[in-house]
């Protein structure tokens, strides 16, 4: 197999991977490379989950999510969990463990995302990164559960996030 990088940006990069299938036939694909994610799924007290709705450029559009982000070099997914659950929601968690990882588009991606749930939660200050617009909310699990079965929560990190938390706690 060959790879050759076309593109690098900041977030990802993608490469031409060229190889010849075992029937002989020359094949070729473009790669999504990217680093890794995580996307936690933080827990109140009460029972509430903390989401945030998010204006994504790339759909032009608010979609109500769990708090996310790629890994910065080096840094391990726990780490990078409590970072970004406070940046983005403003909670700190007292208690975080890891619910499972799973590839978020391997047709053309190698993105890993590594799902945590986040308990005790504390209040501190949000810090929001440049071009970032996100506001908090507070939703029960059950009606989660309705806004994924009927198209309102369209996010496949936080179904899958939100998946994962419900095959835990049974």
């Amino acid at each position: 197999m060959q790879a050759t990088r076309i593109l690098q940006g900041d977030v990802f990069s993608v490469d031409r991977v060229a190889w010849t299938d075992p029937s002989g036939v020359a094949m070729c694909r473009n790669i999504v490379r990217h680093p890794g994610a995580v996307t936690v799924v933080p827990e109140l007290g009460d029972g509430r989950l903390v989401m945030i709705r998010n204006w994504r450029v790339s759909v032009q559009r608010w979609l109500l999510e769990f708090c996310a982000g790629k890994l910065e070099p080096g840094e391990a997914p726990l780490a990078a969990a409590g970072r970004e659950l406070e940046e983005e929601t403003g909670f700190r968690a007292g208690r975080l463990a890891p619910i499972g990882r799973y590839l978020t588009s391997p047709g053309f991606a190698d993105e890993c995302m590594h799902a945590f749930v986040a308990r005790d939660l504390t209040a501190v200050p949000r810090n929001l990164q440049p071009g970032e617009r996100i506001e908090v909310e507070m939703h029960a699990p059950e009606a989660i559960a309705r806004m994924i079965a009927d198209g309102t929560i369209e996010d496949g990190k936080s179904i899958a996030a939100f998946a994962l938390w419900q095959a835990v706690r049974a």
